[in-house]
C-alpha cells in the first residue's frame, strides 16, 4: 500500500475531518504530521497516533515547508499530502450599508485556495524526489472544496469561490503531475459533523442532517477518511472532484 512506512502530512489535522484523516492513516501505517494553527491540539493527536505536530499556518511559507520537510524524513518519503484546513465564515456580496468589505473576501480566498495552492506546491515538490513504487507512483495529493463548489448559497460569495477554485484546479495539476508518478484528487463534503457545527444545538443539527437525501443525517468525519484511504489505495482516482454528500443539493438559503 502507497501508505505503508510513508510520510503523510494533513492540514487542518488537529480536528474535524482532518483529524479523522490522520488517524487513519497512521492506522493503515503513514507516518503522520499534523499541520495545524492549533499547535498544541496538533502535537496532542500526534502523540496519540505515533505522529508528529506542527503550529501552521498554511500562508505561512516557511511553516509549511518546514512541516513538509518533517513528513518527508519518513524512510519512503512523503507520499500523501491531505489538504483540511479551510475557514468559511458567512459573508454576502451587500450588506444593509452597501458593498461588504473587501478584506473579508479576500482572507477567505487567501486561506482556502491560495493556501492549498501553497502547501500543494511545496508537498509536490518532495513527492517528485521520491523512488517510484512498482506503478511509477510517487505519492498523492487529497484536497478538499465542498458541495459549495457547484451549489454554493446565498452568503457564500468567497467560501463557494474558494472551493469551486480548489475543485477546478484539480484536473490542470493532476495532469501537470501525471509525468511524475503523482495524483492529485479532490472531496467535495456536504454536511458534515464537524467542530464548525458543534456549537449549534442537538435539534439543529438533526434539522441539517434531515436534509440529506440519505443517508439523512450528518456525515462522519470517519466517512471523509474512508475516502482520503480508498484514494490513497486505488492509482486510477486522479483528477477527479467526487462529492461527498449523501446526494444533498443545497437550497439558495
Amino acid at each position: 500500500m502507497l501508505s505503508d512506512g510513508a510520510g503523510a502530512i494533513v492540514f487542518g489535522g488537529a480536528s474535524g475531518l482532518g483529524e479523522a484523516t490522520a488517524r487513519r492513516l497512521a492506522a493503515d501505517g503513514a507516518r503522520v504530521v499534523i499541520a495545524d494553527l492549533a499547535g498544541e491540539r496538533a502535537d496532542a493527536v500526534a502523540v496519540e497516533i505515533g505522529g508528529a505536530g506542527a503550529e501552521v499556518n498554511v500562508l505561512d511559507e516557511e511553516a509549511v515547508a518546514a512541516a513538509v520537510e518533517e513528513a518527508a524524513a519518513a524512510p519512503r518519503g512523503l507520499r500523501i499530502c491531505v489538504n483540511c484546513a479551510g475557514i468559511g465564515p458567512p459573508g454576502k456580496l451587500l450588506g444593509r450599508e452597501g458593498p461588504n468589505p473587501l478584506a473579508s473576501f479576500r482572507q477567505i480566498i487567501e486561506v482556502n485556495l491560495i493556501g492549498t495552492i501553497n502547501t500543494l506546491r511545496l508537498a509536490a515538490g518532495a513527492m517528485v524526489g521520491n523512488e517510484p513504487d512498482e506503478e511509477g507512483e510517487r505519492g498523492v495529493a487529497v484536497n478538499t472544496a465542498s458541495v459549495a463548489a457547484f451549489d454554493g448559497q446565498i452568503g457564500q460569495v468567497a467560501y463557494a469561490a474558494s472551493k469551486a477554485g480548489i475543485a477546478g484546479m484539480t484536473l490542470p495539476l493532476a495532469r501537470e503531475l501525471a509525468r511524475s508518478g503523482v495524483r492529485v484528487a479532490t472531496i467535495a463534503p456536504g454536511i458534515f459533523d464537524t467542530p464548525l457545527l458543534a456549537t449549534l444545538p442537538q435539534d439543529v443539527k438533526d434539522s441539517l442532517g434531515a436534509m440529506v437525501p440519505f443517508p439523512p443525517r450528518l456525515g462522519k468525519p470517519s466517512e471523509y477518511a474512508d475516502l482520503v484511504a480508498a484514494i490513497v489505495a486505488n492509482p486510477m482516482l486522479n483528477g477527479e472532484t467526487i462529492r461527498l454528500d449523501g446526494s444533498i443539493r443545497m437550497a439558495p438559503r
